[in-house]
Order: structure tokens, then sequence, then C-alpha cells
């Protein structure tokens, strides 16, 4: 059972649906479920990620990896250092959250001497670039003084890397079913009484068109009543990316799976997910703004449109192998007494056992320009799964 929202809270979702039942009013009753995801979180001022309200760490509604442990920042910044040798340049970070990542990055490559020219954030929520802000300011000063926010993706391309940890899975995400061997969409109505309630449609020509080509025209292979999501902002999103990119690699972090893991006929019930309070459930329809709304990333998607953009996959594998790689269990062994190795290796193993983050979370490189061998993915690749 999900913890009661607090009165603010409460007054909170209900601006936020009032906002979504005036947006049905002006589309004739029917939204897509990407354009109430999209309003659900990015809404200027009402959104989970728009307004205030506390979403990672131990008391707020999800925990990254960045927050486990320093661990992952160190390994991260290994990996930059890498490519930072070779290019030069930057750093560009995509919603950064606490600013612990950024924090643990700067601090590991100046103990490395590969400092970035300059760290870039960009970040869409107000109250986590205050709290990065914060965060960041403790830093020495001449780490502190290469922090800048921007408000957009640089227009110069530039050399260096780009992270994006638990990026792709917060964008809005089309949701559909297999009905009478067609497809239908899934999106949000209004009930008699004015609640919202879930609806399905056809399909747009978007959707058909993506859904055909993965599933062929009628679908097949797949149950009646199979539902999931398809993400079709990946492709522009990685289209901009790689826009921005002279040299380098671009670094993604998330919970996902190659297509034919993805769509696999027993996954009858799609992948999406909301985060309250560090409880995980499937009503998206609740908790309106202040909870999360997320959907696994098909990975094939995102190598696909790396293809389209310009960009080689340089590297795919699990969070855990890439960990490894980058030497997580000789940082453990480094710490200077019995308590912190025990501390740290307990984090470490949050980060890297199959039923924490290590098999779920998966990481990929994409590259332009830099062809050396990406030291995190000396120990698997997994780009054949795509």
């Amino acid at each position: 059972m999900l913890p009661a929202l607090s009165a603010d809270e409460q007054r909170h979702s209900e601006a936020v649906a009032a906002l979504i039942r005036a947006e049905l009013a002006a589309r004739g009753g029917w939204l897509s479920f990407e354009r109430f995801m999209e309003l659900a979180l990015y809404a200027p001022g009402l959104g989970y990620y728009s307004a205030g309200s506390w979403k990672l760490g131990g008391g707020g509604d999800f925990v990254t990896a960045p927050e486990v442990s320093e661990l992952f920042g160190r390994c991260v910044a290994a990996q930059c250092a890498q490519v930072l040798r070779a290019t030069g340049g930057e750093i560009l970070e995509l919603g950064a959250g606490t600013g612990a990542l950024s924090a643990t990055i700067l601090a590991a490559l100046d103990a490395e001497g590969v400092l970035p020219e300059r760290y870039a954030i960009l970040e869409v929520s107000g109250d986590l670039a205050a709290r990065q802000r914060a965060r960041l300011e403790a830093l020495a000063p001449h780490l502190r003084t290469r922090v800048v926010w921007l408000e957009r993706l640089p227009q110069a391309p530039l050399c260096g890397v780009i992270l994006a940890n638990e990026v792709a899975d917060a964008l809005p995400v089309r949701r559909f079913s297999l009905r009478g061997g067609a497809v239908r969409e899934l999106g949000v109505a209004l009930s008699a009484s004015g609640a919202l309630q879930a609806a399905e449609g056809p399909p747009d020509a978007a959707l058909a068109e993506a859904c055909a080509a993965m599933f062929g025209t009628p679908p097949h292979s797949l149950p009646e009543g199979y539902t999931s999501e398809v993400n079709l902002r990946l492709g522009p999103w990685i289209a901009a990316l790689g826009g921005c990119l002279e040299r380098g690699v671009v670094l993604l972090f998330d919970y996902g799976l190659p297509r034919s893991h993805y769509y696999h006929a027993q996954r009858i019930a799609g992948t999406l997910r909301c985060h309250f309070r560090q409880r995980a459930h499937d009503e998206p329809l609740i908790n309106l703004g202040v909870q999360d709304i997320t959907a696994w990333v098909d990975f094939t998607r995102l190598a696909e449109a790396a293809s389209r953009a310009g960009l080689e996959v340089s590297g795919f594998a699990t969070q855990a192998a890439f960990l490894l790689a980058l030497g997580i269990e000789q940082a453990v062994a480094a710490a200077a007494d019995a308590v912190s190795r025990a501390r740290l290796a307990g984090e470490a193993r949050r980060l890297v056992m199959p039923e924490e983050m290590g098999e779920a979370f998966k990481v990929m490189a994409l590259a332009r320009g830099c062809g050396a061998p990406l030291e995190g993915f000396a120990l698997q690749d997994l780009r054949r799964s795509l």
C-alpha cells in the first residue's frame, strides 16, 4: 500500500489533474499516454521534474547509482579520463540529479590530472539544479569554477564526454496493446464522473509504423492482450546528442534490454513503472506530479538511432561488467581501513549484484572519432544482442 499524500502533495496533484483535464477538453477528450506522461513529468511549474519536490535519495522517491556509492562515479571518471586523454575538451552531464556524480567525477579526474576544460550540466528540474549548485559549491575553487549550467544543448559541437545516467527512461513513451490481431494505442480519457481513466483507440501513423516494423502486420508471435510501450522520442534525442558531439563518447546508463528481450512474448504487461517514496507500482494515473513515471529502455532503438546520427556503438554491457572492468573491486580493496572496506563492499554489491543493479542496468557507449577500445567494456561485449 502506498503512503498517503500530504496536504501540499494533494493540492499539487489536484492542480496537475486540472491541467490534464483542461488539455483533454481541448483535444476532444483523448490524450496519448505520451502526452499525459509529458504533462505529469514536465509541465512548467507543475510536472514532477519541473516543480519542487525531494526526488532522489533515501528521503525521495528512488535512489540512483551515484547516490548508492561514490564507487560508481569513480569508475565512470576512469572511463572519462581515457576519453579525455584522447580528445581533450569537456564533459556534459544530462540530468545531474543531486550533483553526486558530478562531484565525484571532478574529484577523481583532478586526482588523475585529467580535468575537463569545462563541466557542463543540463538540468530541466529547478529544484535539482539548486541542489546541484549547493553540493558543488563545496568543491575546491579550481574545480567549482569549471562547472556551468546550461538551459539547452550547446550549439557548438564539443569534444569530450556526454553523460546521461537514467535520463532515457524518463522520456515520455507511447503505450499500445494488441487486440484482435491489431495494434491499439493506450491513452487517457475522462470517466463520466470527470476522473482520469485509461482508454484505448486506433494508433496514429507513427505508432502504427513503429509497431509494424517491430512485430509485422498483423503482429505475430505476441499473445492477445499483450501490452507494452515504445519510445519514439529516443531517435530525436540521440540525433540531438550526436549533433553536439564533434569527437568523443556519449555514455548512457539506464535500466533496459535489447529489443528481442524487451518485447518477449512472456513480458505481457510492458515495463512501465511509477516510483513514490521508495515504492514501485504500476498506477500512473494517481499521485500526479508527485511521483516518477518511467519505462525501461529499448537499447536496440538507441543503437538504431545512433547509426542514423553517425555515431558508432562502441560498447554495450551490463553495469556490473562495466564497473568491474574499471576497477571497482580494486577500489574496495584499497580502502583505508576495515570499516571503510566493509562499507564499500556493501555498496559495491548493490551496484554489481544481479539481483540489485548489476544486470538490469546497462551501459552503452556511442562514439565519434574515438576509435580506441573503451576500458569499461573490456570484460563484456553485448553488441550482438542488439
